[in-house]
């Protein structure tokens, strides 16, 4: 469990510096330069996502159950992780109506992508991966939306079109995550 901890504050610490201290962030990129501090952002996060892998895949050999979830909550989030797939596309693609009204859809995409989990998952392992994804991306979100305000950031939209297309594409890589990639990634079916 250990391993999946320290996963998780390299991972989710790295992604927090520009929200939860943007002076570390600051005073790095003017003492190292821009590249290397991408460089070493980069590092640390391929680090921490290795580390929440391993850890996660250790303690799913020997899990200490929380509690047992009934089995509709499996469906429930499945259904939940088709918006979370469109908002996470929406997120790169530039001039989405979705990215003009919510202005980061990826830190949304990554709450309902953690709660939809939590919901059918109840392992120790699970509460620590999930509801540290949860907690992080509602503090990451509630903080981004106030610094965008404070800075006039705003974010058009160009054209209805790029939604769906964002949706298409959401909708396409849901059907091949859950027919196919969670189970060769994760090892578990969703709908199995």
């Amino acid at each position: 469990m250990a391993i999946l901890i320290l996963g998780l504050v390299l991972f989710l610490g790295m992604h927090s510096t520009r929200i939860f201290a943007p002076g570390v962030r600051a005073n790095a990129v003017r003492s190292m330069g821009l590249i290397p501090w991408k460089g070493v952002y980069t590092l640390v996060s391929l680090v921490g996502f290795v580390l929440i892998i391993w850890g996660y895949g250790e303690a799913r050999y020997n899990p200490t159950w929380v509690w047992v979830s009934p089995g509709w909550t499996r469906h429930l989030s499945a259904l939940l992780l088709i918006p979370a797939f469109v908002l996470l596309v929406a997120a790169y693609i530039p001039g989405t109506h979705m990215k003009a009204k919510l202005s980061h859809p990826m830190a949304l995409a990554t709450k309902i992508w953690a709660f939809a989990h939590l919901l059918s998952n109840g392992t120790l392992a699970d509460i620590l991966l999930f509801g540290g994804f949860l907690v992080w991306s509602i503090l990451y979100y509630a903080i981004a939306r106030r610094r965008d305000r404070a800075e006039g950031v705003t974010y058009q939209a160009v054209s209805v079109q790029r939604d769906v297309i964002a949706a298409i594409i959401g909708l396409v890589l849901y059907g091949a995550f859950a027919a196919v990639l969670h189970e060769w990634l994760i090892g578990v079916r969703p709908f199995g």
